[in-house]
């Protein structure tokens, strides 16, 4: 068992990262995306064609089977550690990666859209839904670092902590676009 175990746990640690880089650089293509559809012709099409072409790559080659093989070695690891099922912090991190699958999937729903050309969100909801697998990150990461020694509450808090210091550099960068246009 101990074997194949930090094989699996090497692998599974690749292809979560992986798949965190797809979900992280999606967002910022789709931004992307939505500010060429304010540009002249013929920038615009070429523009828009070009990152959807980037997004169908990332996706589909990269994110998508990321995810599959992060889930796969996941299950794998939870076959040879059934313990760790018992564990509360193990319940926690479930939960958060339940997250991150609604996330990705939300995700994947918003990358549809915008390949069929239909805006629907603007680039600054972007910029903030980008926001939502760093937290995810930073939740599942120092949980499993963590374990049982991170009080809940501590835990909690420093999470809050971070979604409001990611929501308010959110809002300086878009004050300091609005100043700076061409940054």
């Amino acid at each position: 068992m101990s074997d194949y175990y930090n094989y699996i746990k090497a692998l599974h640690l690749i292809f979560v990262i992986t798949w965190f880089a797809g979900l992280f650089y999606i967002p910022r293509l789709f931004i992307y995306h939505i500010e060429a559809v304010d540009k002249p012709s013929p920038g615009r099409e070429i523009l828009v064609q070009q990152l959807q072409l980037m997004a169908r790559r990332l996706w589909y080659i990269i994110t998508w089977p990321s995810a599959i093989l992060a889930t796969v070695f996941a299950i794998s690891l939870l076959i040879l550690m059934p313990s760790w099922l018992q564990q509360p912090w193990m319940h926690l991190k479930l939960g958060f990666v339940l997250l991150l699958i609604g996330y990705h999937l939300k995700t994947h729903h918003m990358f549809r859209q915008l390949q069929r050309n239909e805006i629907r969100y603007t680039s600054r909801y972007m910029r903030i839904w980008n926001e939502g697998a760093t937290i995810l990150l930073f939740a599942i990461i120092f949980l499993v670092i963590l374990r049982s020694t991170l009080s809940w509450v501590f835990g909690l808090v420093g999470l809050f902590v971070l979604v409001l210091l990611l929501m308010l550099g959110v809002k300086l960068y878009k004050r300091f676009r609005d100043n700076n246009p061409e940054a």
